[in-house]
């Protein structure tokens, strides 16, 4: 395997990604438009660990209400109750549906919390300027980016659940505020994946390009 740090960067050869239509332009000035799709083109994301750090500091803040306030309040006929997301699991624990119990525990608990965990891990790994396992870092952000686009699979099952169970007076269901705070932290979890720049990550293991030309000489 080649050894990362000799090889050359873009932005150390003068070369720009345009983040919207990928165009790679050369020897582009700061905030200059994209020459394709008129796009501002960056060496990196602007204030990129600034904004996913508030965006992940907000989605942990809102994780406990998420689950300790009720998901889900239920009535049928004379009796009512409430849920949060753990009460749900272990009402579906408890009624043998054990398969369906550790899919929601994993969906609505644990993957977010690893996310989160994960995403932090990054966060502070660059701001460190840590150039160790750059690859692997970035295929966990890949994974992080994949996950975020079923994040969201918990609160559609609530809506669909609330939807199937609304009939009238001799059964009823309606979101709780658990939901809503649910719903902001995978927002707020996708916004912080999106808002961080994996290019970070590789910045700590370059060199200047002249040591690169240096070394392998053409």
């Amino acid at each position: 395997m080649p050894d990362d740090s000799l090889i050359p960067r873009g932005a150390a050869l003068g070369l720009t990604g345009c983040e919207a239509c990928g165009l790679v332009v050369e020897h582009a000035a700061a905030d200059a438009p994209c020459p394709r799709c008129g796009s501002r083109l960056h060496a990196r994301k602007p204030d990129s660990l600034t904004r996913s750090w508030a965006y992940l500091v907000a989605a942990f803040i809102l994780y406990l209400p998420a689950n300790l306030l009720p998901v889900l309040h239920s009535s049928k006929l004379f009796k009512e109750w409430s849920d949060t997301i753990m009460s749900g699991v272990v009402s579906l624990w408890n009624d043998g549906s054990y398969d369906l119990a550790i899919v929601v525990f994993t969906a609505s608990v644990v993957v977010p919390l690893l996310k989160m965990g994960a995403l932090a891990l990054l966060l502070v790994q660059v701001q460190r300027g840590s150039a160790h396992l750059p690859r692997e870092r970035t295929r966990l952000y890949r994974i992080l980016e994949f996950i975020g686009h079923w994040s969201m699979l918990d609160v559609f099952a609530v809506a669909l659940l609330i939807a199937l169970v609304h009939f009238g007076s001799l059964a009823n269901a309606e979101p709780g505020a658990g939901i809503v705070a649910f719903g902001a932290v995978v927002v707020l979890t996708m916004l912080a994946t999106m808002s961080f720049d994996p290019r970070l990550i590789w910045d700590a293991t370059r060199i200047p390009a002249r040591r690169a030309t240096d070394r392998h000489p053409t």
